[in-house]
């Protein structure tokens, strides 16, 4: 009595290649779950790794598989050497074959190890973690921040969020690398001078760069005024009788020194011959005749007899007298 065998089954599935499906920043807010940051998925792969229980060959070296592992792929059954040699995918990192029985992550058809699945920069694993794709590197969030950041124009670290930095014209530095050209200390949010492409702090500008006012000898930091290419303080240029501001306002200067207009007229000015009052060389009668040590306004240099205005025109002095020569022949 012959006994019928059952009918040959597909062989168990021993163990499902795993894939870890990842993505960019920007794509991984949709994978999130509730209790992990990465997506895992137990997916039904390409092909299948079992025990073989039928009698079938490996279709690339022929050898029996009956009782070893094997996979099947495109409807193909191969030995798990053949598998490694001919059909696994090569790691984009140590570009070794990924074998049947390792663990795979796969992205935008590249694929690694699970263990060389890491971060460009700070080689920490990203099997479970979501990742950036940038400039055909893998960078953690962490890294990618920092890549993103600006750098300091001292250090050319990153300027991550939470750094003190200190910005000027568009460039960057932290808090602590903004410091003076000349004696390298901090300057941190502090009043600085720009020169050129260095910085200096207010001390270091004074002793440099800044002009000396001539009366205090101390330097100008802003504002000031210029008088004979000679820099004053604005405070400091003043009338050297009454100590007002001159800044802006009309004053004179005899022998180095300066007065404001009233002071000027009532000290220093000396008195019209005619009028008795002072020859300032302001407004109306701004030019002056000055003869035998007397002066005049040039409008009251006129004719004792008849009146006519003498400035700039012949006359004859007599007796502490002005006559024109009609008028001095009549004496």
């Amino acid at each position: 009595m012959t006994t019928k065998r059952p009918p040959a089954t597909l062989p168990q599935l021993e163990k499902l290649k795993t894939h870890v499906v990842l993505a960019t920043r920007s794509e991984a807010l949709s994978l999130r779950c509730e209790r992990q940051n990465v997506l895992h998925v137990l997916c039904p792969s390409s092909y299948k790794v079992g025990t073989m229980a039928e009698k079938f060959n490996c279709h690339y070296c022929r050898d029996a598989l009956q009782g070893k592992k094997y996979v099947q792929k495109d409807g193909h059954h191969c030995c798990l050497k053949c598998f490694d040699k001919f059909c696994a995918n090569t790691c984009v990192e140590c570009r070794k074959p990924i074998g049947a029985d390792a663990k795979e992550v796969h992205y935008k058809n590249r694929y690694w190890h699970d263990t060389c699945f890491r971060c460009a920069k700070c080689l920490r694993s990203l099997a479970n973690e979501t990742f950036v794709a940038k400039d055909n590197k893998i960078l953690c969030n962490k890294c990618t921040t920092r890549e993103d950041s600006p750098k300091c124009k001292g250090c050319f670290k990153p300027i991550v969020a939470g750094d003190q930095n200190v910005e000027y014209k568009g460039t960057v530095w932290h808090k602590e690398c903004f410091t003076c050209s000349n004696c390298k200390q901090v300057i941190g949010t502090g009043s600085f001078f720009p020169k050129g492409e260095d910085f200096y702090c207010v001390t270091c500008h004074e002793t440099k760069f800044a002009k000396h006012c001539v009366k205090c000898n101390k330097a100008i930091t802003s504002g000031g005024i210029t008088y004979q290419d000679q820099p004053w303080h604005a405070e400091c240029f003043v009338c050297v009788t009454c100590s007002k501001k001159l800044a802006g306002q009309r004053f004179t200067a005899v022998e180095d020194q300066y007065y404001c207009v009233d002071c000027y007229k009532n000290f220093v000015a000396k008195k019209c011959a005619g009028c008795k009052n002072p020859i300032t060389g302001f407004g109306k009668g701004s030019s002056v005749v000055a003869y035998e040590g007397q002066s005049w306004h040039d409008y009251c240099f006129h004719c004792k007899k008849c009146s006519m205005n003498l400035a700039n025109k012949r006359f004859v002095f007599h007796q502490e007298q002005v006559y024109c020569p009609d008028c001095a022949k009549k004496l």
